[in-house]
């Protein structure tokens, strides 16, 4: 099946007991035991599992084509799964330019608990290969990245990876359907699923999918189970009913974010636009050879800094001054100042998440806001 049925259909199924096409939500915490106290109908606790997180579950594995996936409350939730499914002492490659949440969660908490990390460039895969010890356990790419939309050689980090007997994690969140990392060599796929899966800004989640059933991914379940950071029922269920109409959104939204970064490209007050769907992108053409689109998210940095990048921010009439990412309203912000001391964005940064709006009417707002 094409992208589009397996998007409207993974995980749904006529509800047998009354034939509602749309399924029933779960709210039950716990589940009838058998007469002889097994749990023949497959549930107990809804911490252990419960039936919307597994149709989300068993949804998007048949997406991004894996064979399990693990969903959690939140993205950042996901990722420590990961992370805490190593050991201490382990060592990780991560991506200096990334989703500062995560390099957060890995200074603060894993390198103190007993991780060892390197924050490498992984656009530059000499200094990948440079920073591989021993003791490398696992790659984290993130591409493009945030917020500046490095665009990372998946095929070729997966390599670097493997040979070093590391396992090969990409977080995909910002290229749902456009970018297919298990065909280029990853081992696990990271989504927070609060953005484009959901797609609406009302529901928070995160999910790992596994290429394939392996003992590290049995950690990742049990860490589940055992952290008890799962989502919902109704929140699998609104992310599974975002699913559907995912791959016609993102087509949407990157047709759209191409239009934008074409115009500010032109724009005498903008200095640099970062989007790789731009030839004058450095990653344009690897981000080519593994996108089939390049997504709805793109940067650009203004001429006059800090002060200009603000006042872009007050004057936007349809732009909502808003972190987060994916939905259908187009969200800006001056991301130096949402990630605070230690930030590595520019001053005059502004990341722009651009919704399903029309595009002329986009345009013609950063045009006004920045006068």
């Amino acid at each position: 099946m094409k992208i589009e049925t397996i998007a409207v259909h993974a995980g749904h199924e006529v509800d047998s007991a009354t034939g509602a096409v749309a399924a029933p939500i779960y709210l039950s915490t716990t589940f009838e035991r058998d007469v002889e106290g097994t749990y023949s109908r497959g549930f107990m606790y809804t911490r252990n599992d419960n039936p919307n997180r597994k149709t989300l579950e068993r949804g998007v594995s048949m997406l991004e084509a894996g064979e399990g996936a693990a969903a959690f409350a939140s993205g950042t939730g996901a990722a420590m799964s990961i992370l805490q499914a190593l050991s201490p002492g382990d060592h990780v490659l991560a991506h200096i330019d990334a989703y500062y949440g995560t390099s957060r969660l890995i200074r603060e908490i894993f390198v103190r608990w007993g991780l060892q990390v390197d924050f490498v460039d992984m656009s530059d895969l000499a200094a990948v290969k440079k920073a591989v010890r021993p003791n490398t356990r696992l790659a984290w790419a993130e591409t493009p990245s945030n917020p500046l939309l490095k665009i990372v050689d998946l095929a070729a980090l997966a390599e670097i990876a493997h040979d070093a007997g590391a396992i090969f994690v990409c977080d995909n969140t910002w290229a749902p359907i456009i970018q297919r990392p298990f065909d280029l060599g990853a081992d696990l796929v990271l989504h927070s699923t609060t953005k484009y899966f959901g797609g609406h800004c009302d529901v928070l989640g995160g999910i790992v999918v596994a290429k394939r059933n392996t003992d590290f991914f049995q950690r990742i379940r049990g860490i589940q189970y055992e952290g008890g950071a799962v989502p919902s029922p109704f929140d699998c269920w609104l992310i599974l009913r975002g699913m559907r109409t995912l791959p016609w959104r993102i087509r949407a939204h990157s047709g759209n974010a191409m239009q934008v970064a074409e115009f500010l490209a032109r724009h005498p007050k903008v200095a640099r636009v970062h989007y790789p769907g731009l030839e004058s992108h450095p990653g344009h053409k690897i981000a080519a050879g593994q996108m089939s689109e390049f997504g709805g998210m793109l940067s650009f940095e203004v001429n006059d800094g800090y002060d200009a990048a603000m006042s872009v921010t007050a004057n936007t009439k349809i732009f909502i001054r808003a972190t987060s990412l994916g939905g259908v309203e187009s969200l800006i912000e001056h991301r130096a100042s949402i990630e605070g001391p230690g930030t590595t964005s520019p001053e005059g940064l502004l990341r722009v998440s651009i919704g399903l709006e029309n595009a002329d009417d986009l345009i013609e707002d950063l045009d006004q806001a920045m006068g």
